[in-house]
């Protein structure tokens, strides 16, 4: 479905990209539609950008497992704390991850979301997940 667009991500129009010394980056656009009547973009939009940024990020870490190589074990989110600065009014909304943690059965994200237009810090997130076991066929 991803793939079709047919997925809600699909329209937030995400977009990766690179932050020197960042586990993930990505950037999702400020658009009037996505924003709450003062113009910010709207509060649980940033929380969304701030979980699919870390769980990017702990996706990689979980894919580099040097002992076993590529892992097949998942993960969900179980906590997230957001604390809201300023609004985020110009963007785009910039997500940045850094694994601080990873553990065997959890994984501590923190993610500072920017207004790159405004250059200002508009949150600080911090995500933990849960690491889950393969799968079995």
């Amino acid at each position: 479905m991803l793939e079709a667009g047919e997925h809600f991500f699909q329209q937030l129009d995400l977009r990766e990209v690179e932050v020197e010394g960042a586990d993930f980056a990505m950037e999702m656009a400020v658009e009037p539609r996505l924003t709450n009547p003062r113009g910010g973009l709207q509060g649980g939009l940033v929380a969304t950008l701030a979980d699919i940024v870390a769980g990017r990020a702990v996706f990689a870490v979980l894919s580099q497992d040097p002992a076993d190589g590529p892992s097949t074990a998942s993960a969900a989110t179980s906590d997230l704390t957001v604390h809201y600065l300023a609004p985020l009014t110009v963007g785009p909304a910039r997500g940045v991850a850094h694994v601080l943690r990873r553990g065997r059965t959890k994984v501590v994200v923190r993610v500072d979301i920017h207004d790159v237009g405004a250059g200002r810090l508009a949150a600080a997130s911090t995500v933990t997940y849960t690491v889950l076991p393969p799968v079995e066929s």
